[in-house]
């Protein structure tokens, strides 16, 4: 069921999501959180489906929050907000309300959200793009408990990262890191199989592609030993070389499915290793509303320390450079801001 409410408020929208629960013969709420999805036009559609799929495990109150840029002066000062309110098979296990914020009130998007959210339910805010520099005081990020980025949509992934250790809070979290997580669980297996000290480790991936920077980072702090970053092909991360006192252990990925671990007297063993869908990675993290330290810990890490643990070797020529400080980041962002005259924005990198 779906009912378009043009130049409406928010009370107009839960009067229409009560008569539809009752159209469709489900008064109670049966939702476990709310989440709010803050993008624009272009990536909207993906970001819902993600959204949606993933709300198969985890029923909420998905509100998509569309900033729509005005092209004319006069446009920009008529603030008008638009709705589509989806029940029943139209929204999936859960309920979807598509907000597109016209005029001033892209500004205070945050009053328009407040009166839609679950009562006592958690609320988790995500930015597939264009994520706010810091998302725990943003005013939307504000009413969460938990903040999902991408740093991987950003066009200068790294430095990204940079900025989000600076302005890390609890509750914080990325993408990024959550796309690493079956790496980590399968590196950290791979240990418990062997009684040795680690070394010295190398990572290798894509240059760009932070997932590869957090994963090292992580290892650098939780084994205190150098990590070298190296450049591949790809896809995204490929492989981790851990030296150890008793032979190198190794988890090799060429093709993004399956990977090849390797132990030092073991025989290599076959272990899936695919690149997940947004849809999966969006319900990992909505199974825990809890700050995540080990993130926390890992980013903080920083990226500067991370290559400068490497610099010991001057063999390694793939070693990626120092990332740009803070304030560059800020000053960047800012200058693209202040350019952007059409509504039409960059997609996001797959």
């Amino acid at each position: 069921m779906k009912t378009d409410l043009t130049d409406t408020t928010a009370s107009k929208i839960n009067k229409a999501l009560v008569l539809g629960r009752r159209a469709i013969g489900t008064p109670a709420i049966g939702m476990v959180l709310t989440l709010v999805i803050v993008t624009d036009e272009e990536n909207a559609y993906d970001a819902l489906k993600s959204a949606s799929d993933a709300a198969h495990e985890h029923p909420s109150r998905t509100l998509v929050v569309i900033k729509r840029v005005s092209r004319s002066p006069r446009d920009r000062t008529t603030s008008r907000l638009d709705a589509e309110v989806r029940l029943g098979a139209d929204a999936g296990t859960g309920e979807t309300i598509v907000l597109r914020l016209y005029g001033d009130v892209v500004d205070h998007a945050q009053s328009v959200v407040l009166p839609l959210l679950l009562p006592d339910a958690p609320v988790v805010v995500w930015w597939p793009v264009n994520a706010p520099l810091d998302p725990a005081k943003d005013p939307l990020g504000a009413l969460a408990q938990r903040r999902v980025t991408d740093t991987y949509a950003c066009e200068e992934p790294i430095r990204e990262l940079v900025a989000r250790a600076d302005a890390y809070a609890p509750g914080d979290t990325d993408l990024s890191w959550t796309r690493i997580t079956p790496w980590r669980s399968m590196l950290a297996a791979a240990l418990d199989q062997v009684d040795c000290e680690v070394q010295s480790v190398e990572v290798e991936g894509e240059e760009f592609n932070p997932s590869c920077e957090l994963l090292a980072m992580w290892l650098a702090d939780r084994l205190d030993v150098p990590v070298r970053r190296t450049v591949s092909n790809g896809p995204g991360l490929t492989a981790v070389r851990m030296d150890t006192d008793c032979g190198p252990v190794v988890l090799d990925r060429a093709d993004g499915t399956l990977a090849n671990l390797s132990i030092q007297g073991q025989p290599a063993r076959a272990v899936a290793l695919k690149r997940r869908e947004t849809a999966e990675l969006i319900a990992e993290e909505l199974r825990r509303l809890d700050p995540d330290d080990t993130y926390a810990s890992a980013l903080r890490y920083g990226v500067d320390r991370l290559n400068a643990s490497a610099k010991g070797d001057p063999a390694d020529e793939g070693a990626l450079a120092v990332a740009a400080p803070v304030g560059t980041v800020a000053k960047a962002r800012a200058k693209d801001a202040a350019q952007e005259k059409t509504p039409v924005r960059k997609a996001a990198a797959k």
